[in-house]
């Protein structure tokens, strides 16, 4: 490519300056408290701070940080993506006016072993955070519109109640090996008809709530074209992906979702084979692979992917991982194309890739 003129020079646009922050901020979140460290550049991180997963301690924190002297928008807090604890203070601080920056709980390990540190515990996590944002000023994260709160606490109230049924069926079995005292009965049967009732209502809930909003109704749609994708499935996935906006790429989904294989080499002596990593959004990943059940027996492309892996001598689990990743990619490929599953259309590809060289496919 030729060298751009002055003139040309001139007119093309200046690429977006990166954000220069004062001030990194690591948070270590935990279910009900998190800790809070603060760190400037070319400096040790300052000791941690243990706060509740409070309102009253949220405007704690904000204050501790405006103490530094610098305004928000000048400072950078970063915390891990565990669960959905961090979301709240996220939000808080967002709001606020503060530069808030999200990642996946691999990051910062890597981090941490680029450190050589082997001791963890939450005061130093959050130091390691706080070194982590203002060393390496990781992206911005965007808050969640609306309809993932929405989705998200009544998705989560749906297992909740899946899992007390299940819990009051279990009564009810172990009464009936035994001599069961009738009144007893008839109370856990009937708490059993309520959570019935509770499931549908909840269920035709989630529907109208998708439905008011216009992009994400349209993907839960377009998810349930392919065959072992169902309403709930699709729910999930649009819930736990923002809309699929977290990731723009098949691959980059995959990895957040867990379900890439990783390989493990150094030299010629330490070759394991590749495993699926730990890491990632565990309920992303068990929801594909709850889904891909139902796909390796029904979806002809996820079908014949999970078949051959088995010809080849993959274990069951290891094939089933595989049609997950499938499915997942499948997935991505109708939200970015914006059109329907097409079994066929995925078929006569794989065919195709398949046909040796010199023959007709």
């Amino acid at each position: 490519m030729a060298p751009l003129s002055p003139s040309e020079a001139e007119a093309a646009p200046a690429p977006p300056a990166r954000p220069r922050y004062q001030l990194g901020a690591g948070i270590d979140i935990a279910a009900k408290t998190f800790t809070a460290s603060k760190c400037l550049p070319d400096a040790e991180p300052t000791k941690a701070e243990d706060f509740k997963q409070t309102p009253a301690d949220f405007a704690r924190l904000e204050k501790r940080l405006c103490a530094s002297g610098f305004p928000p928008e000048q400072i950078l807090v970063v915390m891990e993506a565990t669960g959905n604890y961090w979301i709240e203070l996220a939000t808080y601080l967002d709001q606020a006016g503060f530069a808030v920056s999200v990642i996946n709980p691999a990051s910062a390990h890597s981090f941490a072993k680029s450190l050589l540190l082997k001791i963890k515990n939450d005061l130093l996590d959050a130091q390691t955070l706080a070194r982590q944002a203002i060393t390496l000023k990781p992206a911005v994260w965007t808050p969640p519109p609306q309809i993932y709160w929405e989705l998200a606490q009544r998705l989560q109230q749906r297992n909740d109640l899946l899992a007390t049924r299940t819990r009051l069926k279990n009564q009810l079995h172990a009464l009936s090996v035994t001599r069961a005292v009738p009144k007893v009965v008839e109370r856990l049967t009937k708490l059993i008809e309520v959570v019935n009732g509770q499931l549908k209502e909840l269920e035709e809930e989630i529907e109208r709530v998708v439905a008011q909003d216009e992009k994400w109704h349209h993907s839960v749609l377009l998810l349930q074209t392919i065959t072992g994708i169902g309403p709930l499935t699709a729910w999930w996935l649009v819930m736990l992906t923002l809309n699929f906006s977290l990731c723009r790429r098949a691959e980059s989904l995959t990895y957040f979702a867990g379900l890439a294989p990783i390989k493990r080499q150094s030299g010629t002596s330490v070759h394991p084979r590749p495993v699926i990593g730990q890491g990632g959004n565990y309920q992303l990943r068990a929801l594909l692979y709850m889904a891909a059940a139902s796909a390796i027996r029904f979806n002809p492309l996820v079908k014949a992917y999970f078949e051959a892996l088995v010809a080849k001598g993959k274990p069951y689990k290891v094939a089933r991982c595989a049609a997950a990743r499938k499915l997942l990619h499948l997935a991505v490929g109708v939200i970015t194309s914006d059109k329907a599953f097409d079994a066929e259309y995925g078929l006569g590809l794989r065919t195709k890739r398949l046909a040796p060289k010199g023959k007709a496919s």
